[in-house]
């Protein structure tokens, strides 16, 4: 890169709202360090958007999915909606006098959370259902918003909100730029995000699919509501993520990214579409300023996908490599 070019991307930073940083046209991935990943992002969005070009794809057929946890925001040391529910059964607790002896309540009333989740997913299940269900969908996204706006993580002390990723958040508005449509594909819980999906990453609730729990009709006080049953509907993980892509978008993505095991059926899936297509998976080898993990890990384990990603030749982004900002917070 010449030194004039440098000195215009750097005249082309503008620092807006909560101190995120986006860049004009020189530069659309500011945080992003000149690395093999940046360029092969860069030069696949050129490709498929350049009219005349072998590689062109319509408008229509631009879309890209991006699992959630782990891959636009933090998900260590837990789940961030784990930490939702726990802090909800917290709150319930004195409507609920029977949780002081029945686990996992017990044990997470005591603070004793390696017990609770020493019980697996059945105690996670537990206290999941526990904290989501029983409240109609209006009365449980006034929850949820209200607790982002007081919440904070537990390493950090900051908003749940701001343990996004700031070249994500480039990334999503680069692609946006060029006419993709951009959604969310989780194993999150799908009316956990959509309240604040929007806000933080410019995609709207339309554009969320997650996981869910069974809703039924039912009129309260003359209104026609949606109650939020203890049962789950939908599990949007590995397998599910193809299955809940092609319910919820109906088109096969052309560019997906991902974080971990759980989002490599996505990708394969993205793979097997006809024409250019970009799978991008996100390494967390920064013990400094996030943290580093892969196959060994509880959260966000990378393990075969590592290696498939290897064997194909998807770009894997090395975050302590590729990025020279993680959080908007750091940003100057």
């Amino acid at each position: 890169m010449s030194i004039l070019r440098t000195f215009f991307l750097s005249l082309s930073l503008l620092v807006l709202g909560n101190g995120a940083v986006f860049a004009d046209a020189a530069d659309p991935l500011p945080s992003w360090n000149d690395s093999p990943s940046k360029h092969s992002i860069v030069d696949f969005v050129e490709r498929v958007t350049r009219s005349g070009s072998s590689d062109f794809v319509p408008v229509a057929e631009r879309i890209a999915t991006f699992d959630n946890d782990g891959n636009l925001w933090a998900e260590q040391p837990m789940y961030f909606q784990l930490f939702f529910a726990i802090d909800r059964v917290k709150a319930l607790a004195e409507e609920r006098p029977e949780w002081k002896t029945e686990e996992p309540f017990a044990s997470l009333l005591a603070g004793d959370l390696e017990s609770v989740l020493s019980g697996g997913l059945e105690s996670v299940l537990k206290i999941v259902m526990a904290s989501h269900a029983g409240m109609t969908t209006e009365e449980f996204e006034v929850i949820v918003s209200e607790w982002l706006e007081t919440a904070r993580h537990p390493v950090t002390e900051r908003p749940y909100t701001e343990m996004v990723y700031q070249p994500m958040l480039e990334l999503l508005d680069y692609l946006r730029a060029n006419d993709f449509k951009t959604f969310i594909v989780s194993g999150g819980g799908i009316e956990f995000m959509r309240p604040w999906t929007e806000r933080v990453y410019g995609i709207p609730p339309e554009q969320v699919v997650g996981s869910s729990i069974k809703t039924e009709f039912e009129i309260e006080n003359g209104r026609p509501v949606l109650r939020r049953l203890a049962e789950i509907d939908f599990v949007d993980d590995k397998e599910g993520k193809p299955v809940g892509i092609h319910s919820h978008i109906g088109r096969r993505p052309i560019f997906a990214s991902g974080n971990s095991d759980g989002d490599l059926q996505m990708l394969q899936y993205t793979a097997a579409g006809d024409g250019p297509r970009m799978m991008l998976y996100l390494h967390h080898t920064d013990a400094e300023r996030e943290w580093a993990y892969d196959r060994e890990s509880s959260i966000g384990k990378l393990d075969k996908g590592l290696d498939v990603a290897g064997e194909k030749g998807w770009t894997v982004i090395d975050m302590a490599q590729d990025w020279n900002t993680v959080f908007p917070a750091e940003v100057k």
